[in-house]
């Protein structure tokens, strides 16, 4: 009753803050995605197998074009408005955006690097004597080191959070921080992206 007589008073108490996503609603991998997955990697193992020169530039420029872009959305748009977002509203977002960059970035990652091997086999840009041959040892150094920070660090960050918000008492501060460490990481590495950009571009004018 003095809760009711102090709101008609006009005498709000301080908010209750909002509640965390349950832990039941937060999915390490989302199984739905699976299927797609499967499909992806079935096409590309098919692709690399049957040397079609079509479905192999296909996998290699969307793969690529959708990690580049992904990367760079995550780390030059989505990490500013989530740094201005509140604690439950971080929480509601990461654990519906994570669990989906679980399945996605993986995926790319293989789509693009699988395909682009095998794209460089079958035009020669790999033998000594090709002038695309310098280029492409570049573009390989590159794209390694960017593969290892996805596989490496951008992964485990995102499993790591997801883990820990499925805990009875999750710890904000490891999730705010493996959060920031995942999303300084993607920016950096879409950066890096560019450069495989200028490569590529230059490889497909030489």
């Amino acid at each position: 009753m003095a809760e009711v007589g102090n709101v008609q008073a006009g005498i709000v108490g301080p908010a209750e803050p909002a509640p965390l996503p349950g832990r039941s609603q937060v999915q390490v991998v989302p199984l739905r995605g699976l299927p797609i997955v499967a499909a992806v990697v079935v096409f590309v193992i098919a692709s690399i197998a049957g040397n079609w020169l079509w479905a192999l530039t296909f996998c290699h420029v969307v793969g690529g074009a959708l990690w580049t872009a992904i990367d760079l959305f995550v780390g030059l748009i989505v990490g500013p408005i989530l740094g201005r977002l509140s604690i439950p509203a971080r929480a509601e977002f990461t654990a519906r955006f994570m669990p989906k960059m679980v399945l996605l970035m993986p995926t790319l990652v293989l789509m693009t690097l699988a395909a682009g091997f095998q794209l460089a086999l079958k035009e020669g840009n790999l033998a000594p004597g090709n002038p695309n041959h310098a280029w492409l040892i570049a573009s390989y150094c590159v794209v390694g080191v960017m593969a290892v920070i996805a596989l490496g660090v951008l992964e485990p960050a995102n499993i790591t959070v997801l883990v820990e918000m499925r805990k009875q008492r999750p710890d904000g501060e490891v999730i705010a921080l493996l959060m920031r460490r995942f999303i300084y990481t993607a920016g950096i590495t879409g950066l890096m992206q560019v450069a495989t950009l200028i490569i590529m571009t230059r490889v497909a004018t030489q």
